[in-house]
């Protein structure tokens, strides 16, 4: 073989050898693509890129004027990799020490030496997580970021940080039940932030990362990013203010009768806002705080706050009159076998409808019902049902308890009706009640109770909501009046005349029910309720204050118990309402203030500001007067201390000016006492020496 066949050979048998190369690829390839596990092909490229989930901001919940609720705070969990590869052996022993001592300063849960043996002792042990803390803030995290060892970052200082965010409540327990929980896998959500829990989470984002040296992700920026959209802010109706003057006047009220819950809640009376909701239960060392949602999820029967609803029913019918008698005899009457009895010994005797109504007596209310519709119950049930009473408001927040007005084919016995008229055998929530009263101090419109203002995104609202009607009428305007009349009268003159008030005038119903009517042989629990609203002229709130089981050595009836914290309330809220205040026709005499003794200047310009006229007459700075008022303006005495031999005579003045005298004299001064100078020893006018002690007594 000839040296040039050779070579042609050798390049036959090259070129054969990638051409079968190749083929082979291809084959590969083409295996790879039909014939190869999908999932596994996935898999593999999860080897090299990852898909992401980018989680948004949750949205904030504001009371109305965007003071916030509730907010999203970020925490970090901050741990060591004691064995990191990038940390020197050299500088793990020389700066572990500095480190420990760091840490204990800043996190001192643990003690120096604590750190330095567990850090230690985890890199001893071929650990690669030490964990430092599991909840630091972003400004301890920055001071960790500067102790030795973690402050040359996660490869040779082995930190590591893992970033979560935590629900957090500015105003504490403010509102706290009303406010909710979040959902998350090991809770339940509970309130507004179950509610609306799609609408604060927001949308989720997505991003590609991809895996490089050191086990370490790396963003992809391809363009096929999905950006997270933060959740909407959920702005409330609640007014902070409210709020607390609500949730404090209530908590006093239960420790004074050491009762085991109560709720209070304060309604717009035209709009339906819900600008407070308080909710408070007593624990077993006596302190109260929110547990329970008992003002929307707590259905009872509501007592003698019921009888409005009776007393509407027989109106409404025709078959009373307000001022028709009824016969309470001696606040005692047997209905079937039944003892009824009012909490007024003796009873009332022959009294009008609206006089039964005012005084809550359940002979009366009892008998004006059994009367009229005991051959027609269905009738009665229809008149409840057409006030909407056996519906649920429908309140934005989950856990609203169902109404409970039953029938007769449902299984009544035969004083089944007579105890409904008087709020018995029956159940209701404290917000269902208060919606009904709210719909008659809206001159008969019921609206529907709302706890949300609006949706907001980065302060641009993005659904608003109204309200909402569920009846523009639920009586006719005559029914109307004379139940306004009948509410007003029971703080006039009825079970409420305590809550009485020059200001303004209060319309409202106590009711005093047994929590376990019926059953004989026990000592009964109480619920005391006061419901109503104000001014009954021109009603601006509603409230509804239930306590319930309080001592009876303190007091249970309504009147005591739940009434003075409606007072409390509405005096609170009276008085702030300046768009009320302002309108009222104040006639008074302008008093000008009295003033100390002291310089003209600074006096002057306190009275000129206030708009009083004052003596023009200039006097020098360094001379002090007396105001006095003369022809309803501001004259002086003047008191020039030209002579300065003797001892300034500063009784009547402020103590500023006081010591600024006698100090510009050179004598030192003893004060005794509080207020302007009504002594001075020694006595003023007599000769001194320089740094003599003055003694003021003040009062």
């Amino acid at each position: 073989m000839t040296p040039r066949t050779e070579i042609l050979w050798r390049i036959k048998v090259l070129y054969i050898f990638v051409l079968l190369f190749g083929i082979l690829i291809i084959g590969k390839v083409v295996h790879l693509y039909i014939f190869y596990d999908e999932k596994a092909i996935e898999q593999a490229s999860e080897n090299v890129t990852r898909i992401v989930t980018i989680q948004p901001n949750r949205g904030d919940i504001c009371a109305f004027d965007g003071r916030v609720l509730a907010t999203s705070v970020p925490y970090y969990e901050v741990a060591i990799d004691p064995n990191s590869a990038g940390i020197k052996p050299e500088v793990f022993e020389a700066k572990i020490d500095s480190l420990c001592l760091c840490l204990a300063e800043l996190l001192p849960v643990k003690s120096k030496d604590q750190y330095y043996h567990e850090i230690t002792q985890s890199r001893d042990n071929g650990a690669r997580y030490y964990r430092i803390c599991g909840k630091v803030s972003f400004d301890q995290l920055k001071k960790i970021k500067t102790f030795p060892i973690l402050r040359d970052g996660k490869i040779d200082g082995g930190l590591l940080i893992e970033e979560f965010n935590e629900r957090e409540l500015p105003f504490g327990m403010l509102a706290r039940r009303t406010i909710g929980k979040v959902q998350t896998d090991k809770q339940k959500g509970l309130g507004l932030e179950l509610a609306f829990d799609k609408e604060l989470k927001g949308v989720a984002g997505k991003t590609v990362k991809r895996k490089i040296s050191g086990n370490h992700w790396m963003p992809v920026r391809d363009g096929n990013e999905v950006t997270p959209k933060d959740g909407y802010d959920l702005i409330t109706t609640i007014d902070i203010n409210i709020q607390d003057v609500t949730e404090t006047a209530l908590e006093r009220k239960l420790r004074v009768h050491n009762a085991h819950h109560g709720c209070a809640i304060v309604m717009e009376v035209e709009t339906g806002k819900i600008r407070a909701i308080a909710n408070l239960t007593r624990d077993s060392e006596g302190n109260y705080a929110e547990t329970f949602n008992y003002a929307i999820g707590e259905a009872r029967d509501p007592g003698s706050t019921f009888k409005l609803a009776s007393v509407i029913v027989a109106l409404e019918d025709g078959c009373v009159k307000p001022t028709d008698s009824i016969d309470t005899e001696d606040g005692t009457h047997t209905f079937h076998g039944k003892e009824m009895k009012d909490s007024h010994e003796g009873g009332y005797g022959v009294i009008t409808v609206e006089e039964v109504f005012e005084y809550s007596s359940n002979v009366g209310i009892s008998k004006m019902i059994y009367t009229n519709f005991n051959h027609r119950k269905d009738a009665y049930v229809d008149g409840l049902y057409k006030l909407h009473l056996n519906e649920p408001v429908g309140i934005e927040i989950p856990g609203e308890a169902t109404p409970t007005i039953r029938r007769p084919s449902q299984g009544w016995s035969k004083i089944t009706m007579t105890q409904m008229s008087i709020g018995y055998e029956l159940l209701m929530t404290p917000l269902q009640m208060l919606t009904f009263y709210n719909a008659i101090a809206n001159n008969g419109k019921m609206v529907r109770p709302r706890l949300i203002e609006n949706f907001s995104y980065r302060g641009r609202v993005v659904k608003k909501f109204e309200t909402e009607v569920i009846d523009e009428s639920i009586c006719s305007e005559k029914t109307l009046k004379a139940v306004q009349g009948m509410l007003e009268g029971v703080v006039t003159r009825g079970t409420a005349t305590n809550l009485k008030n020059d200001n303004y005038r209060i319309a409202g119903k106590t009711g005093t029910a047994q929590t376990d009517y019926g059953r004989a042989g026990i000592d009964h629990e109480y619920q005391a309720s006061f419901v109503g609203y104000f001014p009954a002229d021109k009603p601006r709130y509603s409230i509804i204050v239930v306590i319930n089981q309080p001592d009876k050595t303190t007091g249970y009836y309504a009147n005591a118990v739940a009434g003075p914290v409606f007072k409390e309330i509405a005096d609170r809220l009276h008085a702030s309402d300046m768009e009320y205040n302002m309108k009222l026709d104040f006639k008074y005499d302008t008093v000008i203030p009295y003033a100390k003794t002291g310089y003209k200047s600074e006096i002057n310009k306190v009275y000129r500001w206030m708009g009083f006229n004052t003596d023009q007459e200039f006097i020098a700075k360094d001379q002090v007067a007396k105001p006095y008022i003369e022809s309803r303006s501001v004259k002086y005495y003047p008191r020039n201390y030209s002579n300065r031999g003797s001892i300034p005579d500063v009784r009547g003045m402020g103590l500023r000016d006081a010591i600024q005298i006698l100090e510009d004299f050179g004598l030192k001064v003893n004060i005794q006492g509080r207020g302007k100078v009504i002594r001075q020893e020694p006595e003023p006018l007599q000769p001194f020496r320089k740094g003599q002690t003055i003694t003021l007594i003040l009062g």
